[in-house]
C-alpha cells in the first residue's frame, strides 16, 4: 500500500497534550483537554504506519462504554483487530481511530469519526444517553505511548448491543464484579476504567 492510500489518523502532538497538564491512568477533567487538542489548528492526520511508531503524537481515540443498569458490555478482542498488540484481550470498549476522510466536507472529523465507528463496530437502541466522562493516558504500554482515549459513557434501557464485528466474540453484559475477578485479561484501557468508574469492585 502507497503512503497516499494508508489510513491516515487524527493526531495532536503530545508536547501540547503535556503543555495542558500531563497525567497518568483516568482523568475526569477533560474539557480543558477537549478544548485545546480538538480545535481545529492543532489536528493534523499522518498515516497509521507512522503514527503507531512515533510518541511525539497522540491517537485521540473515542473509548465508548455502554452500561445497562449495573452491568457493562464486554467482549474478547480476536485475531482479526488492527492492532495486533491489543489480540485475545476482553474490552469494555468500542471506538476506533478518527480518519482523514471523517474531515470531508468541512465535518467535525471527531463527531464524524466516532459515529462511523460505531456504526461499523455494534448496533444499539436508539432511546440511549451518552456522555463523556473523562480521559486515559497510558505511557506504561507501547500502544499506550501513542494513543490518547477519550471515554464516552452509554446507558441503554435494554441490553441490546450487538457485534457488527467478526473479531468481537464473547459478547455480553456483566457485572463490574465479574470484570474484577478476571481483571488480568483485560487490556490496559479498560483496567484504567474499570479501576475509575467501578471502584467498589475493585480488581480481584
Amino acid at each position: 500500500m502507497s503512503a497516499s492510500e494508508e489510513e491516515h489518523v487524527l493526531v495532536v502532538p503530545t508536547l501540547l497534550f503535556h503543555e495542558v497538564g500531563y497525567f497518568q491512568g483516568f482523568n475526569p477533567e477533560m474539557r480543558p483537554y477537549l478544548k485545546t487538542l480538538l480545535d481545529p489548528a492543532m489536528m493534523r492526520f499522518l498515516p497509521r504506519s507512522e503514527a503507531e511508531e512515533d510518541p511525539s503524537y497522540k491517537q485521540l481515540i473515542p473509548y465508548c462504554i455502554f452500561m445497562c443498569g449495573d452491568t457493562v458490555f464486554q467482549y474478547t478482542r480476536g485475531s482479526g483487530v488492527g492492532e495486533a498488540r491489543l489480540k485475545a484481550k476482553r474490552s469494555i470498549g468500542v471506538g476506533g481511530h478518527i480518519s482523514k476522510e471523517d474531515a470531508a466536507g468541512g465535518q467535525d472529523p471527531y463527531k464524524t469519526g466516532l459515529a462511523r465507528e460505531l456504526t461499523e463496530e455494534v448496533e444499539y437502541p436508539a432511546d440511549h444517553s451518552e456522555q463523556i466522562v473523562g480521559l486515559i493516558n497510558d505511557d506504561e504500554t507501547p500502544v499506550g505511548k501513542v494513543h490518547l482515549g477519550v471515554v464516552h459513557l452509554f446507558q441503554v434501557k435494554e441490553p441490546k448491543v450487538r457485534p457488527l464485528e467478526s473479531t468481537m466474540t464473547d459478547v455480553g453484559f456483566v457485572s463490574p464484579a465479574m470484570l474484577a475477578r478476571e481483571f488480568d485479561r483485560l487490556e490496559t484501557w479498560s483496567q484504567i476504567c474499570l479501576k475509575h468508574l467501578f471502584p467498589e469492585a475493585g480488581p480481584a
